[in-house]
């Protein structure tokens, strides 16, 4: 673990992206909140909640740092992917990226889970489902 005891609190900001391919068919009934495990979103959410929050029991060599805000949201522009951002803050002396890249993570695995009766062919394997580009957009350390 690094040292960071010389280093001052102050506000530090994270964003982090990721996108989940699935069918047409999928991403509407996710809109019209025809999933049978249930609303895709909500479930999600709290799911990346909780995973931002257990960050420091996921990956070892991260501090645990006060969460003061995560918010999770998600984006249908396109027809064939749901793009789903993470953004944390914090007042800290180190940043939020691994959080809001677990954040993000987990939101889609969770979608994955929820959806994933809809997306198996006959086969039983997911040709159209893909988690990909998953990634930091931004962080920002405010210092007063």
């Amino acid at each position: 673990m690094i040292d960071i005891i010389n280093k001052k609190d102050i506000t530090r900001i994270a964003e982090a992206s990721g996108k989940i391919y699935l069918s047409a068919d999928t991403i509407d009934k996710i809109k019209k909140k025809e999933i049978i495990k249930g609303d895709v979103e909500t479930i999600s959410r709290i799911a990346a909640i909780n995973g931002v929050k257990k960050v420091p029991e996921l990956i070892p060599l991260c501090h645990p740092i006060p969460i003061l805000n995560i918010s999770i949201e998600y984006d249908y522009n396109d027809k064939n992917y749901i793009l789903v951002s993470c953004l944390v803050k914090s007042i800290s002396r180190t940043g939020v990226e691994m959080e809001a890249l677990t954040g993000v993570s987990i939101a889609l695995l969770n979608i994955w889970d929820l959806v994933k009766m809809y997306e198996k062919n006959k086969e039983g394997q997911y040709p159209q489902t893909i988690i990909k580009d998953i990634k930091v957009i931004r962080k920002v350390k405010i210092i007063e």
